[in-house]
């Protein structure tokens, strides 16, 4: 063989030497990030995923994708979205957001593994059949909050022992309501206290509600849990304070954006475990041998700036008590 053509040889097959390596490199994974919010309202939720996702070893963007899908709080849209992503093949659907993205994923597909982040019972929610041993393609973390809203009156009426009357804000739309208000009744039922529950459905009515309970001569509120009221956090804030209503919060964004009090689990916490979650999945364990994360971080945030606009002054016993106290 002539040097000329043996070169050419040894040229050519060191060329093809990298598309042939490539080609046996397994492709980056996508991971389906299902949500019923929008991506304004909840980027520091997405971003909490991504932390659990990088600390069990996958870093957006590099060894892993991700593919966002927001339903901008219209869950009539969840479905396609689900569909969408089952169609594109991805490794693994976080459902997230609240209960009506995980109906959608769970719906879309038997066999790609889907982390759910639910706020209710996911066993009565029938998305799992034991939190310890997950059965199917299902598992994820709850923060299971209409048990809590309960502990909220308890909280408020300790804060204002002389409060009677008192509005319960819920979204009628959310699968927590009817239990959420079950709850908050009972409590107020034990108390002593008058339950005003008041259903709005969408963020134009927030200002005839707060003007029903002035109306009503409510002396305070609890809001309940739903990523509506959540993703409008500043806006219901604002209202609370337009209106001298002190009010308590399902959750700590509330009280950094000015809400006078909050109590709840921590959401951000919540999705950083469905996104470590989602991690031990793409390295190859199973949604049945990963239990059902429950809360094991609760948050009892004060802001005594509020409560000094609005010339209230929270018990020492409380104070003691806060987890976080903005000043």
């Amino acid at each position: 063989m002539r040097r000329r053509e043996f070169i050419k040889i040894v040229a050519g097959s060191a060329a093809a030497w990298p598309l042939s390596a490539r080609a046996q490199q397994p492709a980056v994974p996508v991971v389906g990030f299902l949500h019923t919010g929008s991506s304004s309202a909840f980027r520091y939720l997405a971003d909490a995923f991504r932390e659990g996702l990088k600390s069990a070893g996958f870093a957006d963007g590099q060894n892993v994708f991700v593919d966002y899908r927001w339903s901008e709080g219209r869950d009539e849209r969840l479905p396609q979205l689900a569909a969408e992503l089952v169609q594109r093949g991805v490794a693994v659907i976080a459902a997230t957001g609240g209960n009506p993205s995980v109906v959608a994923a769970k719906a879309a597909t038997t066999t790609i593994p889907i982390v759910f982040q639910a706020g209710s019972d996911p066993v009565q929610a029938g998305f799992v059949s034991s939190l310890s041993r997950p059965t199917g393609n299902i598992t994820g973390v709850s923060i299971i909050s209409p048990e809590l809203v309960a502990k909220r009156l308890e909280v408020l009426h300790e804060a204002m022992p002389r409060a009677r009357h008192i509005a319960f804000l819920v979204n009628p739309k959310s699968p927590l309501a009817e239990q959420e208000t079950k709850d908050v009744e009972a409590a107020a039922r034990a108390l002593g206290l008058i339950i005003h529950p008041l259903k709005v459905l969408d963020v134009n009515a927030f200002e005839s509600a707060f003007s029903s309970f002035a109306k009503e001569k409510d002396d305070a509120v609890v809001i309940a849990s739903d990523p509506l009221f959540t993703s409008q956090r500043a806006r219901l804030v604002g209202l609370s304070a337009q209106h001298s209503l002190p009010a308590i919060y399902p959750f700590r964004e509330f009280a950094l954006v000015g809400g006078l009090v909050s109590f709840g689990a921590s959401i951000s916490e919540a999705f950083r475990q469905a996104g470590i979650y989602t991690g031990r999945i793409l390295k190859g364990e199973k949604p049945t041998d990963l239990p059902v994360q429950l809360p094991t971080k609760f948050e009892f945030v004060i802001n005594l700036k509020t409560a000094k606009a609005l010339g209230f002054t929270f018990p020492i016993t409380l104070l003691g008590r806060a987890d976080e106290v903005i000043e």
